[in-house]
C-alpha cells in the first residue's frame, strides 16, 4: 500500500498530500538506520510469539509493534507540503513538531535532540521517526507509544543518542501512558494526530475517511492487511 499512495501522490495532479492514522499489526520493523543486533529477541522466540521481523526502506531505527501503539505515514510530495524540491530536514522538523505537540496534548512530555529522529519522553522514545524520501516524494513517518505493554520494548534499540562524554547511548521506547502514570487513549491520540499535523503543516482544511484508502484492488490480493503493515 505504501508505494501504490506514495506513487499517486508523486504523479502530477495525482493525490493530494495524505496522512494515514493506524494501529499497527504485531511486528517488528527495521529502518535503514537500524540491525538485527538492535533486537535482543532470538528466532525462535519471535516464532512462538508470532513477532514477524522485516526489514524496510523507511528511515529510523528498529521498532516493535503492537496494540497501544499508532501509526502515522505521510504519503506527499515536498511541493504539495509548501516545500522546496530538496528540503527533507523542514519536512522532517514540521513532522516531529506536530508529533511533539500531540504528546504535550496527552501531558506527556516531549523533548527532541539534535540529529537524533523521534520525541522522548520520560521513560525512553515515545514516538519513533522513520521517514523516506525519494524523488521528491514523502513517505512513512512514525510510531506514537500510547500504551502498550513495554517488557519487548525495552529489549528492543529503537534509537541511539549522544551522551554527555561524547559517546552513544541505546534508548528503547517508552510509551504516553508510563510517563503520565495514568490511562492514555488512543482514540484520544487518533485525534491529536491529525490535528497537529495538520497545523505542523498548515493545512487548513482537512478530509477525513475512515477505512482503507485504496480500493482492495490497487493493493493486491496478496496483501488483505496493507494498512496494518504500513512502516
Amino acid at each position: 500500500m505504501a508505494e501504490c499512495l506514495a506513487g499517486e501522490a508523486a504523479a502530477a495532479g495525482g493525490r493530494n498530500p495524505t496522512l494515514v492514522v493506524f494501529e499497527p499489526a504485531p511486528s517488528i520493523t527495521i529502518g535503514r538506520l537500524g540491525s538485527r543486533a538492535d533486537v535482543a529477541i532470538d528466532d525462535d522466540e519471535l516464532a512462538s510469539r508470532q513477532l514477524p521481523l522485516r526489514f524496510t526502506g523507511r528511515g529510523g531505527g528498529a521498532v516493535l509493534h503492537g496494540p497501544g501503539q499508532v501509526g502515522v505515514s505521510l504519503f506527499a510530495s515536498l511541493a504539495d507540503l509548501g516545500l522546496p524540491p530538496h528540503d527533507v530536514g523542514s519536512c522532517l522538523e514540521r513532522f516531529e513538531t506536530g508529533l511533539a505537540a500531540v504528546v504535550r496534548s496527552l501531558k506527556g512530555a516531549a523533548v527532541r535532540h539534535p540529529g537524533v529522529p523521534g520525541i522522548f519522553g520520560r521513560t525512553g522514545l515515545v514516538a519513533a521517526v522513520g521517514m523516506a524520501v525519494r524523488r521528491g516524494v514523502v513517505a512513512h513517518g512514525g510510531f506514537l507509544n500510547v500504551s502498550p505493554p513495554l517488557e519487548l520494548h525495552h529489549r528492543v534499540v529503537a534509537v541511539r543518542r549522544p551522551t554527555a562524554d561524547g559517546g552513544l547511548e541505546p534508548v528503547s521506547m517508552g510509551s504516553i501512558e508510563a510517563d503520565i502514570q495514568r490511562r492514555a487513549r488512543l482514540q484520544d491520540a487518533r485525534t491529536a494526530v491529525i490535528q497537529h499535523l495538520a497545523d505542523a503543516f498548515g493545512f487548513e482544511q482537512t478530509h477525513i475517511q475512515s477505512g482503507f484508502p485504496l480500493p482492495r484492488s490497487a493493493a493486491g490480493p496478496a496483501h488483505p492487511e496493507c494498512v496494518s503493515h504500513v512502516g
